[in-house]
């Protein structure tokens, strides 16, 4: 895996022609991918690589690109969230892994 693509979506092609496919979205307390139906809990993925990217025009548009691969699903994705994923909506045990690899 590069530690450096380009920008944002250069990045996400980069990674999904590694493998990284699935496109995750944070949902409570677990990551889904409602395309393949997929739920990982924090304690059933890993995070490989993070990367971090600002905004051109405005420094509050920054994002963080997630690299998750699970070995006990045998799928891996891409989630992409701003900065400071605190969400009340979200578990802290979800948070706090995510905020761990930041």
């Amino acid at each position: 895996m590069k530690t450096d693509y380009g920008t944002l979506s250069q990045t996400i092609n980069g990674l999904k022609e590694e493998g990284y496919t699935l496109d995750f979205n944070i949902q409570e307390d677990c990551l889904v991918c409602h395309h393949s139906n997929t739920e990982l809990s924090p304690d059933d993925f890993e995070i490989d690589a993070v990367f971090r990217f600002e905004g051109e025009s405005n420094p509050d548009d920054e994002e963080i690109l997630y690299a998750i691969s699970s070995t006990k699903n045998n799928v891996k994705g891409l989630l992409v969230n701003g900065y400071g994923i605190s969400n009340d909506a979200t578990s802290a045990a979800l948070v706090q892994k995510l905020n761990t690899h930041s």
